[in-house]
């Protein structure tokens, strides 16, 4: 598999199956990963991931505070604004629709939000944190971090799923891994393989054509 193939085949799956993944194999996605870009090379990452037992352990309590923690950032902006309000809706929309939940049908709707709190069945829960002094460069390093491990998975045939969810969780995940106080959460990620029998993972998020979002100059 190629990148271009790995790219195009990556998508967010929302149900897992419970099969293991190896820990040679995490790690051996972690590791590679670190080739991703940061300026200075400051390489900002701060990676834990839990499985089996922890990861047990970790989702139950999760579903003791249903409600989460007061979140250290803003996962987006207030009065989001267009093109991003339709996008965002339209994806949200696009998503329940996969699983035949309608938009008045709330209670069904909380019930499968509550699911990125189980990492989607997955077997292995990812965390990614940062020193809390660093700035939006290095927050874009961590995510080129990420995409790293996303494209890295896909290309091992398994399947991952970003969850910056876990912004609602910023106490729980740090007391649970033991992250130091000078860093913060910013992101999970579930990984494994996908349930190839949920209709939730046939959904592909919708893209915006080219001229939508670039333009090109001074080309032949």
């Amino acid at each position: 598999m190629d990148v271009s193939e790995a790219i195009a085949a990556r998508v967010s799956i929302r149900a897992f199956k419970p099969d293991p993944v190896p820990e040679a194999t995490v790690a051996d996605i972690l590791v590679r990963a670190a080739q991703a870009p940061s300026g200075g090379n400051l390489q900002p990452w701060r990676v834990y991931g839990i499985a089996g037992a922890p990861l047990a352990e970790f989702k139950a309590l999760v579903a003791a505070n249903p409600f989460g923690e007061e979140p250290e950032y803003a996962v987006y902006p207030p009065d989001l604004w267009e093109p991003f309000r339709t996008r965002r809706y339209q994806n949200g929309e696009d998503l329940y629709a996969s699983i035949g939940i309608p938009r008045e049908d709330r209670p069904a709707r909380l019930r499968q939000l509550a699911k990125n709190g189980e990492f989607f069945g997955a077997p292995v829960g990812l965390f990614f944190c940062l020193d809390r002094k660093l700035g939006p460069p290095q927050w874009a390093d961590l995510g080129m971090y990420m995409q790293n491990v996303m494209l890295l998975a896909t290309e091992r045939g398994l399947d991952t799923c970003p969850q910056e969810y876990w912004a609602r969780y910023p106490k729980t995940v740090a007391a649970f891994v033991g992250l130091p106080d000078d860093n913060m959460l910013f992101s999970g990620m579930a990984l494994g393989w996908r349930d190839p029998d949920a209709p939730i993972n046939a959904l592909r998020a919708r893209r915006d054509p080219f001229d939508v979002w670039a333009e090109l100059r001074g080309f032949d």
